[in-house]
């Protein structure tokens, strides 16, 4: 006999309430690792309706099935190297909501970011080129590591940079972007059906800190 399980969230607020919940979990050692059965498997193979659309860093420390302690089925997962909105990110995320119909897109990232790292690197007076396509990455993180560093333009003092301020700036620049480009994104907001959440994952602590929020929740 297959457990009972909880009804599915279905508003803004209700899915944030699940993932923090979950992810207090995970911080207290004490995950329940629900909906990861056979049951489950059987009960997802024509059909998919997830909670929240993550939209976070490729970092192998970022399993969001882990980290919110949640199942198959329940989190459509968007990735790249330090979240850069991406069309195909984009396209992804409005996939999501518009077909799927999530209540929430989680932007998540995090401290330790090697890709935050590489922009803030590449900045500096002796950078050495990147290849095309991890530029291509890195120049979307350059904005915030300008605005921090305070100048549009010249080299900066890579060790005087704080990469912790850079991430977080990064972090709402993505969610600014998202809601800039995706009119469909925007419109869902704007009608009380879906809400953006921006967090940052501490990787020692395991804690996905909120930092924005765009939308009732």
């Amino acid at each position: 006999m297959s457990r009972p399980e909880t009804p599915r969230p279905s508003t803004p607020a209700e899915a944030w309430s699940a993932l923090r919940a979950g992810n207090e979990r995970f911080i207290t050692g004490a995950p329940q690792h629900p909906r990861q059965d056979v049951e489950r498997r059987h009960e997802l193979a024509d059909h998919q309706k997830p909670l929240v659309a993550v939209f976070g860093c490729s970092d192998s420390r970022l399993a969001a099935e882990i980290i919110f302690d949640i199942g198959l089925g329940d989190a459509f997962v968007v990735r790249n190297a330090g979240q850069v909105a991406s069309d195909s990110a984009i396209g992804s995320l409005e996939y999501a909501v518009g077909v799927l119909e999530v209540p929430l897109i989680l932007v998540l990232g995090h401290d330790s970011c090697g890709a935050v790292r590489a922009a803030i690197d590449s900045q500096g007076d002796e950078a050495a080129p990147l290849p095309a396509h991890i530029q291509g990455l890195v120049d979307g993180i350059v904005p915030a590591v300008r605005k921090v560093w305070g100048s549009p333009d010249g080299p900066i003092d890579t060790a005087g940079i704080d990469a912790g301020f850079v991430g977080r700036e990064h972090l709402r620049n993505t969610v600014g972007e998202l809601l800039e480009r995706s009119e469909l994104i925007s419109d869902a907001i704007a009608a009380g059906t879906l809400a953006v959440v921006g967090a940052n994952y501490r990787l020692a602590e395991g804690r996905a800190e909120t930092d924005i929020v765009v939308g009732r929740i």
